[in-house]
């Protein structure tokens, strides 16, 4: 039997949280395992329920004690090398391009806008992408992130053509053995491959090779001779 994929949930409100598990739930391949209100409940749940995926809000209390944001944004990266195996997917009511860059920046797999009516409808298969090691975006988010890039550096940079020539070579490596080939760690790999999908407009790794191979930014797999 194929394991399912492990989803958790962190947002403030119960009603969204509701609509998340109705949505998830009626996809087989996906077990909604913790949901959250708060904080300080995120890294306890993480420690008792192995996640694949967490679904976030960024914009929560820290506890029912303390109403105070609480600073996910600062432990994405913490959260993603104390978990190895986990996916971070914002979903957030703020189209901030600082907020986006951050996020990302910080490792996570994708940004969700709330009014995002058409991600609403596909959540069990965005989950399941970024399960896989894809990246996703809401279509504005999306629109602000590139544009970001694009103004800064439309080229990949260096970091970023070495992952994906790894990714090429190793196509089979999981995002923690092409950290100890690069030797940073593994959330830092996660931020180079997504900004890499970014500027190639693609959403996996197996496309961004494709799309880099065929750009010739890096080498081709070579044809045997006829």
């Amino acid at each position: 039997m194929e394991e399912k994929v492990r989803v958790t949930i962190l947002d403030d409100h119960q009603n969204i949280i509701d609509g998340y598990v109705f949505r998830l739930g009626a996809n087989a391949q996906i077990e909604v395992v913790a949901t959250l209100n708060y904080g300080e409940e995120l890294e306890p749940a993480l420690s008792a329920h192995p996640t694949d995926v967490l679904l976030v809000d960024v914009n929560v209390p820290t506890s029912a004690e303390n109403p105070n944001q609480y600073p996910i944004l600062h432990l994405i990266a913490k959260l993603l090398e104390t978990h190895k195996k986990l996916s971070i997917l914002v979903i957030s009511m703020y189209a901030e391009r600082g907020l986006i860059r951050a996020v990302m920046e910080a490792g996570a797999s994708g940004y969700v806008l709330k009014d995002d009516q058409t991600s609403a409808r596909d959540l069990a298969s965005v989950v399941l992408s970024v399960a896989g090691g894809g990246i996703y975006f809401s279509q504005k988010a999306h629109q602000i992130y590139g544009t970001l890039l694009s103004k800064e550096n439309k080229l990949l940079s260096a970091r970023q053509l070495e992952a994906l020539s790894l990714c090429g070579a190793y196509p089979n490596s999981t995002t923690e053995e092409l950290a100890d080939r690069m030797s940073v760690s593994h959330s830092t790999v996660r931020n180079l491959l997504s900004a890499a999908y970014t500027k190639l407009e693609v959403n996996n790794r197996a496309a961004a090779i494709a799309k880099a191979q065929q750009l010739g930014l890096i080498t081709p797999i070579l044809q045997p001779a006829p």
